[in-house]
């Protein structure tokens, strides 16, 4: 065996041995890399931050709570570092100004609490009062402390929310849902009312861990909407008023089985719709018979619908026109909301 051949034997069995221990020998398999050529490792390519955000699925996405700023009537904490003169409570007047000791007046109305220490060193260092100041800004006191309660809740009103209070808290302190409530909360921020936000309930405690649960803000409105109510009266098995909700889409079919469905005695050919429409009410008239064996199309209802299902046999139940359907709906029991 010549001379290089055994130079190459041991070469390669150092690279093997090496690269089974997992170790790094300096300057060996760099002659192989052309000078100016970037490795073309796939972990070296691609930064760390880029790689962790694509493995990551986007159910993970952290939700995050809106930004609290200042806002008129509360009080902030102003910390100059080293200088206590300038520091101390102020109150954000209506226009969103704070009078700050030799500073003056600071519009912080609408800033983060960090935003408004940044302007406030701007102003010390602006002025020549400060050549480096470092200033920290909290929020001590809320205009309103609590959020607004409000729609089909027990009891509306205005709930304390110190300590992180969420949907859920909030819900309960104005003693939870009222059997009218819908399954949509929407949510008002303070900050961003042209922007309100829609949750959607769940229907029952078994699905509470699915529940969507935002933090509630000092000054934020919770407003829980109402139940849609579809009203059938007349010769069926159960007539009243039935509360659904007002995502839900129903036939006219599934409507009228929520009361039991029509009776052995009603008249099907003579089924009459009342709905509302912008100038009042209209009646639509209807044959069952035709619909349940597909020779009609089933339609939709929508809230506030009155379906009248008359009888057959004699004037035991007689339509007597719009308004005394209307007053029939007023009188009627109103069951509990349904949901699918």
């Amino acid at each position: 065996m010549t001379r290089n051949n055994v130079q190459s034997s041991r070469r390669a069995g150092i690279l093997a041995l090496t690269f089974c221990l997992g170790i790094s020998l300096p300057g060996w398999g760099q002659a192989d890399t052309p000078q100016g050529v970037a490795p073309t490792d796939a972990a070296q390519a691609q930064p760390p931050d880029a790689a962790q955000s694509q493995a990551a699925p986007p159910s993970q996405a952290v939700m995050r709570p809106p930004t609290i700023t200042i806002g008129p009537g509360d009080q902030i904490e102003v910390a100059v570092f080293d200088t206590p003169e300038l520091s101390g409570p102020a109150r954000v007047s209506q226009t969103g100004e704070v009078n700050l000791p030799v500073l003056g007046n600071v519009q912080v109305g609408g800033l983060t609490p960090n935003q408004a220490a940044r302007k406030i060193e701007e102003a010390l260092k602006s002025r020549g009062i400060l050549i480096d100041p470092h200033v920290t800004v909290s929020i001590a006191e809320y205009a309103s402390q609590g959020a607004t309660v409000t729609g089909e809740v027990h009891a509306p009103g205005v709930y304390p929310t110190l300590g992180s209070r969420r949907l859920l808290d909030m819900i309960a302190l104005a003693g939870g849902v009222s059997t009218s409530a819908g399954r949509t909360a929407t949510i008002v921020h303070r900050n961003d009312p042209q922007h309100p936000v829609n949750i959607e309930l769940v229907p029952n405690n078994n699905a509470l861990g699915a529940q969507e649960n935002p933090v509630i803000l000092p000054g934020d409105t919770v407003v829980i909407a109402k139940a849609g109510i579809i009203y059938i009266l007349g010769d069926v098995g159960r007539a009243g008023g039935y509360l659904i909700d007002n995502n839900d889409h129903l036939s006219l079919l599934q409507a009228l089985s929520l009361a039991g469905g029509w009776t052995k005695t009603s008249a099907q050919s003579k089924v009459i719709l009342i709905r509302k429409i912008p100038d009042g009410r209209e009646e639509i008239k209807l044959d069952l018979s035709h619909m349940v064996h597909g020779q009609l199309a089933d339609i939709a209802v929508s809230n506030g619908d009155i379906l009248f299902i008359p009888s057959s046999v004699g004037k035991m139940i007689a339509y007597q026109g719009v308004s005394a359907a209307i007053q029939g709906a007023e009188q009627a029991v109103v069951y509990g909301a349904i949901y699918h």
